[in-house]
C-alpha cells in the first residue's frame, strides 16, 4: 500500500545556506529507495487552519520504505541543515486503497 512522507514548513526560511546545503545534499543523494516526488513547495490555498509556509509530499510503495528513506545514512546527514533552516513538520500518512 503507498505510503505518503509529508514535510510541512511552518514559517519562512531563516537560514537560506542551510536551506540551501540541504537541498544540494539531498538532490545527491544515492539508493535504491522508489520515491516520486508529488508536491515540492507548490502554491498553497489554505482552507481550513493555519497555512504552512511550505510542503513536500514524497509517495513511496510502503511505510517501511518511506522509513527507510527518512533514516537512510545520507538523508540523516542532510537532515540537520534542514531543521536549521526553518521549523517543520515531518510524518509519514499510510495511503488509501479502494475496495475492488
Amino acid at each position: 500500500m503507498p505510503a505518503y512522507l509529508i514535510v510541512t514548513r511552518e514559517e519562512p526560511i531563516q537560514d537560506a545556506d542551510a536551506f540551501n546545503e540541504y537541498q544540494s545534499r539531498t538532490r545527491k543523494m544515492t539508493g535504491e529507495h522508489k520515491l516520486t516526488p508529488r508536491v515540492v513547495y507548490g502554491d498553497i490555498t489554505s482552507l481550513e487552519g493555519t497555512k504552512p509556509d511550505g510542503m513536500v509530499m514524497l509517495e513511496f510503495p510502503s511505510v517501511e520504505e518511506a522509513e527507510a528513506w527518512y533514516n537512510d545514512p545520507q538523508y540523516q546527514e542532510a537532515l540537520p541543515f534542514r531543521l536549521k533552516s526553518s521549523s517543520y513538520r515531518a510524518f509519514i500518512v499510510e495511503g488509501f486503497q479502494p475496495p475492488k
